[in-house]
């Protein structure tokens, strides 16, 4: 069975992997222009004292690629501009509420404090005070706009460098441009909803040591994530409160506080850390300065998925805290290990079948009602919804989240490859979760979410690694069972299974990975061959030129950015995603403030070209 199992999971991955692949290349083979097709993202520009980055760059790029080079933009360090312009919109937001709130009673003048969130401080007239706020931001950005045009410390290393073609773009992003690989280091850009454009004033040279850290920081979190649980929990409980806080014993030894205390506020604490784990993941992948939203959230699943693997998997097989477990570990030999795990496995089938059914099922029905962004919507517009535009915003689904939902998911494929031969009568609970899976995501992703970015399925890659790291997993921890239940003349049998899996897994790698790595040539040329005969006079520079400019420039509603910016940005025209909105406009990424242009909508309305 260990056998069929493992086939049949190699079989469905092959089949799945290869449709997955033809279908991301048929849709960027049939996609309508976008700007990522043509643009090259350029880092570690190295310095020279007789020219700027725009000059050192454009003159790099006229010598190597003179055919096929268009355009440049230069990657600013507008991280302190963005931050005031996002001031200056949230104290206009409160002014328009002041201003409503005074124009539904004129016999009074609303007053706020001048402190933190008006909790203390002054006492002033709110209009008055929000507009004189507003008013020194408008100076301050002004003055820093002046700074990022004239201080050279603000330009980055890095630009997005456009060309004439698709084919032109690929061999710039998939070759090493001079003899030291460290420098002019190229990669295909994101696409402009996709940028992560904090991350681009990090400096390349210390992405390694971010990356470390982050990677010893996760360790610790993993490892050591049941320590502050447990402090929290040691206080939550009745002696922590009665010592702590002597004055709230008669309340607390009311035997109705007493059990809720007890029977609530240890789960309560475990709960609240794992709703935070998400958002501590996600501050890891950005302070390690990956560029694009849809990376930051590749490295967070990883992360999540890990994490899951070691605190619930493993945790509720062995007893103890993970910490625990790694020192056992660490004073068994390597062949015990499976066996420990082997052994404890069947054990926790019960468990994991009510696990399944209370978090799996319950989860899916949770899913299909969201009672969770219910609550979270009347809470914002109890609180913070001040205008209409606030309340446009809290109404908002967001999008489906696939750092946290691809590795929950991922988690019930191990449980199903561990126990599918271990324990057969498992199966039916997992079936039912994945036919229920199915369906409402399959209905929320259509109907509900807002699409953030197009990735062109850039994350299965990385679902076929876990699933195969499930595979092996279930195979050595049932080859560690079997050498304890009298029948380790059976094991050797079993060691071809992970030895023809990691093959497998290899020749998957080869064979199809390839296509969400690199962009075939004769794919980008015949899409150029079949974009120029159907729009002979498509006019791309003047379009592409802005189209990865930063979105504080974009995005002022004031009309503060610069004239010739403003001249090139009238002329595109935002795309929506392929899940629109309810109002039927193009869902701007919440992390970047982007929105992805269209190149032929474009192309219809400058100097009157007609495709």
């Amino acid at each position: 069975m260990a056998y069929a199992f493992t086939f049949w999971t190699c079989y469905t991955l092959i089949k799945e992997y290869a449709t997955t692949a033809a279908m991301r290349l048929h849709f960027l083979a049939s996609e309508r222009s976008r700007p990522d097709q043509f643009t090259v993202l350029v880092r570690n520009v190295p310095p020279d004292p007789d020219e700027s980055v725009s000059e050192s760059v454009e003159h790099f790029f006229l010598v190597n690629h003179p055919d096929h080079y268009l355009t440049q933009q230069v990657v600013i360090n507008a991280n302190k501009l963005a931050k005031l312009v996002k001031e200056k919109k949230s104290k206009q937001n409160w002014l328009d509420y002041y201003q409503l709130k005074y124009s539904r009673n004129q016999s009074k003048r609303p007053v706020t404090k001048t402190g933190f969130l008006g909790l203390w401080g002054e006492k002033v007239d709110a209009i008055d005070y929000q507009a004189a706020e507003i008013e020194r931001l408008s100076k301050e950005i002004a003055e820093e706009r002046e700074r990022l045009k004239s201080d050279p410390k603000y330009i980055m290393p890095a630009a997005f460098v456009s060309f004439r073609s698709r084919w032109g773009a690929a061999v710039c992003a998939q070759t090493q441009q001079t003899r030291n690989p460290t420098l002019w280091l190229t990669e295909w850009a994101p696409e402009p909803r996709d940028v992560y454009w904090d991350n681009l004033a990090i400096p390349y040279v210390s992405l390694t040591i971010r990356r470390l850290v982050a990677a010893v920081a996760f360790f610790f979190l993993t490892f050591f994530f049941m320590i502050p649980v447990t402090i929290v929990q040691s206080l939550a409980n009745i002696e922590g409160i009665e010592r702590r806080a002597p004055f709230l014993k008669p309340i607390i030894e009311i035997s109705f506080i007493k059990s809720v205390i007890q029977g609530f506020l240890p789960g309560i604490a475990l709960k609240i850390f794992l709703i935070v784990l998400p958002t501590i993941l996600m501050m890891m992948s950005k302070f390690e300065g990956f560029l694009s939203i849809s990376a930051l959230e590749r490295r967070s699943a990883l992360r999540y998925y890990i994490f899951n693997f070691v605190n619930v998997f493993l945790v509720s097989v062995i007893a103890g805290t993970a910490f625990q477990q790694l020192d056992s570990f660490l004073h068994q030999s390597a062949n015990e290990i499976p066996k420990t795990i082997g052994v404890a496995i069947p054990m926790k089938a019960t468990f994991f079948i009510t696990y399944v059914m209370v978090d799996g099922w319950a989860g899916v029905a949770g899913e299909i009602l969201r009672l969770k962004p219910l609550i979270i919507f009347h809470l914002k517009n109890f609180f913070l919804v001040k205008t209409e535009k606030d309340r446009e915003e809290a109404m908002d689904p967001g999008s489906i989240g696939f750092n946290t939902g691809e590795p929950q998911i991922q988690l019930y494929f191990l449980l199903g490859l561990v126990y599918a031969v271990v324990t057969p009568v498992f199966l039916p609970f997992i079936l039912v979760f994945f036919a229920l899976a199915y369906v409402v995501f399959r209905h929320q992703i259509i109907n509900v979410y807002n699409q953030e970015y197009e990735s062109a399925a850039a994350f299965w890659p990385d679902v076929h690694g876990r699933i195969i790291s499930a595979l092996v997993f279930s195979q050595l921890v049932l080859m560690g069972l079997m050498s304890t239940k009298g029948a380790a003349q059976s094991t050797p049998f079993l060691i071809a299974l992970p030895v023809l899996t990691i093959w497998f897994h290899r020749f998957c790698k080869g064979r199809y990975e390839p296509a969400f790595i690199r962009y075939p040539l004769q794919e980008a040329m015949m899409k150029d061959t079949l974009e120029r005969a159907r729009e002979p006079n498509l006019n791309l520079k003047s379009y592409l030129r802005y189209a990865y400019i930063h979105p504080v420039f974009k995005n002022d509603e004031d009309g503060e950015h610069d004239d010739d910016i403003s001249e090139k940005l009238d002329e595109t025209v935002l795309v929506p995603t392929k899940r629109q909105s309810r109002k039927n406009t193009p869902a701007p990424s919440m992390l970047s403030g982007a929105s992805s242009p269209s190149l032929p909508d474009v192309a219809e309305n400058p100097q009157g070209l007609k495709p």
